[in-house]
């Protein structure tokens, strides 16, 4: 292996900024920030999101934006919420929006007579002879 190519690999305390948990990993990240954790001094490494807060561990279906994914779409679609910007399509397909109203429920269809079945198939065409 060659020398003085690779980082220095480290062990580093990363913060979740969201929950405050607090955990040591290892890691070639050099942050310059130092706090003491367990009685033993770390570089500190914060992070918006991590196992401790992402939707997908925590079971939540909470709204996590830390890159302006929302606001981006506010702004492309002109600030309208999900309800009023598929209000428009619902109506021209005949929904009401489904914003409270309950809508009409139809009575079940009655059971027709089971299909008859075909009394044989049609014949196979048969193939033009080679000339």
């Amino acid at each position: 292996m060659k020398k003085d190519i690779h980082p220095k690999y480290q062990e580093v305390l990363f913060v979740d900024t969201a929950t405050g948990v607090r955990f040591v990993c290892g890691t070639t990240l050099q942050p310059a920030d130092k706090e003491k954790f367990q009685g033993q001094e770390y570089p500190v490494y914060r992070v918006a999101i991590s196992s401790a807060s992402h939707p997908l561990y925590t079971g939540s279906s909470g709204l996590v934006d830390s890159e302006g994914r929302v606001d981006k779409f506010r702004k492309r679609y002109g600030g309208q919420s999900a309800q009023k910007a598929v209000a428009p399509v619902a109506a021209a397909h005949g929904d009401q929006g489904g914003e409270g109203q309950a809508k009409e429920q139809k009575k079940p269809a009655k059971p027709t007579a089971a299909p008859k079945k075909a009394a044989a198939k049609a014949p196979a065409k048969e193939k033009a002879p080679k000339k």
